[in-house]
């Protein structure tokens, strides 16, 4: 299960970036292409954070689908299936634009003020 990799990855990013605040929230972007099962990661997640800086945290996760456009017919279409082919003209010559990736898109940190409230910030990684 990779995905536990990348949770670990996905949680030292946060903890780097958040410097001792508590996470509320991470925004994650994956792409259809990388392979990975949203409910795995999510999975993941939740066993490697109880007890940190991330207990608690959601992990939201957006799906990115894979998107080419055709060298042939200038189409862009959404891959689906393997092979990736065009929508249009069902050529294999695709120049890959969307799809591939595997972001930590934002984090919302909660930060405690000297009066005791607790604000949230949203802070984009």
């Amino acid at each position: 299960m990779h995905e536990l990799s990348i949770a670990q990855a996905i949680a030292d990013i946060a903890a780097r970036h958040a410097k001792g605040r508590r996470v509320v929230k991470i925004e994650v972007r994956v792409g259809h292409l990388r392979q990975v099962v949203p409910e795995s990661l999510s999975f993941a997640f939740a066993l490697l954070t109880p007890g940190t800086a991330l207990d608690g945290c959601e992990l939201q996760i957006t799906h990115v689908p894979a998107v080419g456009c055709c060298r042939t017919c200038g189409a862009r279409s959404v891959l689906e299936d393997f092979p990736l082919r065009c929508g249009r003209c069902e050529g294999l010559d695709i120049d890959l634009v969307a799809g591939e990736e595997l972001l930590v898109d934002a984090l919302e940190l909660e930060e405690e003020p000297t009066t005791g409230e607790r604000v949230h910030r949203g802070s984009h990684v």
